[in-house]
């Protein structure tokens, strides 16, 4: 139970601080609106740095990612038995923490009229800068690819500083290869909240874009997958 409540707690706060920071970032009226790159992959870093804390004060490995839970079972660094609660929970978890920041924000969804005023699905999921399926799940399995496998040599990596040396990791990963398609690298950061997003009340909202919604669950899990097997072999 503990695993289950650390993750999902852990995943809630990170998409909570992550998605409203894309939320302050894109919408009309909020004092974030129109900062640059940076900005969102810093604060995307602090918001996995933050979620891994929780997760890990509350008793779970702090994964919040399925493709970390399922490549650290396939190759013995995580028990299958607890493979299906520790998924259960991300990804409720990351819808409940997208349903808090359309709540949040709201006004501004209501004050943001159109996807030109920045009110699209890209608030709570990924999008491709060019639409490329081939490419764009590429990206999505190197960018996970390093990710987890950087990860991996930070040994347990939810105790210390080194939560705040992910979310570095994150801040990078982003400024280098998250500028193709938005650095999902987490099933469960993408395909919840844009659920969120599809289902919710939403003031203005626009398409969901579920013909991508694939690749962003696909790449990462492919990309943890190679890290890991990798991180074995060497």
């Amino acid at each position: 139970m503990n695993g289950f409540l650390g993750e999902f707690f852990g995943t809630m706060v990170l998409i909570v601080l992550g998605c409203g920071t894309s939320a302050s970032f894109n919408l009309k009226k909020s004092y974030g609106n129109g900062t640059n790159w940076l900005y969102v992959c810093f604060s995307w870093g602090l918001a996995v740095t933050m979620g891994v804390y929780v997760a890990n004060f509350i008793g779970s490995q702090a994964h919040l990612n399925p493709a970390i839970t399922i490549s650290f079972a396939i190759f013995g660094k995580f028990s299958w038995h607890q493979v299906i609660p520790y998924i259960m929970a991300q990804f409720l978890g990351a819808f409940i923490g997208a349903s808090l920041v359309a709540l949040h924000f709201y006004p501004h969804f209501k004050n943001s009229k159109s996807e030109l005023d920045g009110n699209s699905v890209g608030i709570f999921a990924t999008r491709p800068a060019i639409k490329n399926n081939i490419f764009n799940l590429l990206s999505e399995i190197i960018a996970t690819f390093f990710f987890v496998l950087i990860l991996i040599c930070l040994g347990n990596f939810s105790q210390g500083l080194k939560p705040l040396i992910i979310g570095l990791v994150i801040t990078v990963i982003g400024t280098s290869l998250g500028t193709t398609t938005g650095f999902a690298l987490n099933p469960a950061r993408d395909l919840s909240p844009r659920l969120a997003y599809a289902l919710l009340p939403i003031p203005n909202k626009s398409n969901p874009e579920w013909h991508y919604s694939w690749i962003p669950f696909i790449g990462p899990i492919i990309g943890a997958i190679l890290a890991t097997g990798i991180s074995i072999l060497i």
